[in-house]
């Protein structure tokens, strides 16, 4: 009797091949990842004032959808304690399932965090809130402006909730790059870089 060869048993796929948007997003983590501290803390800075700037019309008591920075985005945190003393009230995103919108949760600069999914900080106590307008931070985006995130979509399937909110891109101009949109891309309002904000 013969024995079978285990090689028959082993199941064989072909090798997976990154996607351009793969290839783009490691190269605009490496290209953020790569900025010198003093280069980054100037350009946030600048980032922060025309943040003050655009919400200067925000009344007291508007909420305002914030992101909590993670792999080297802008960190906003100083423009988030001078809206929050101007009565803006900030909420962070909350991922609540793996393939559905965000949620917000009000948050208070200083308020105690605790980890949420994927180690993000998120309001220890979570009371929900449904902001008009999101800060959204982009790994890239493009002329037409599209972005481009992490991969996993949940910003996408927020702003493709009725009603839509507001957006204000978050990013520093070296991480423009063009690409092709995808059929669930919605363009961001605006961008807001440490130059411009179109």
């Amino acid at each position: 009797m013969t024995t079978p060869d285990k090689a028959a048993f082993l199941v064989t796929s072909a090798p997976v091949t990154p996607s351009v948007r793969d290839v783009l997003r490691q190269q605009l983590l490496a290209r953020r990842a790569a900025l010198q501290s003093n280069v980054k803390e100037r350009w946030d800075e600048s980032i922060r004032q025309r943040l003050l700037q655009r919400c200067a019309a925000l009344q007291p008591g508007s909420v305002l959808g914030v992101y909590w920075p993670m792999r080297g985005e802008p960190d906003l945190g100083p423009a988030y304690a001078t809206l929050a003393t101007r009565g803006v009230q900030l909420a962070l995103p909350v991922v609540v399932a793996r393939a559905a919108p965000l949620r917000f949760a009000h948050w208070i600069p200083g308020a105690p965090l605790a980890p949420g999914t994927f180690g993000v900080p998120v309001p220890r106590e979570l009371t929900w809130a449904d902001p008009p307008t999101l800060l959204v931070p982009c790994l890239g985006f493009n002329s037409a402006r599209m972005r481009l995130g992490y991969g996993g979509g949940f910003y996408d399937r927020t702003l493709a909730r009725t009603p839509r909110p507001a957006t204000i891109g978050i990013a520093y101009r070296c991480l423009q790059a063009e690409f092709e949109a995808a059929s669930h891309d919605i363009a961001l309002d605006c961008i807001l870089t440490e130059d411009t904000c179109g």
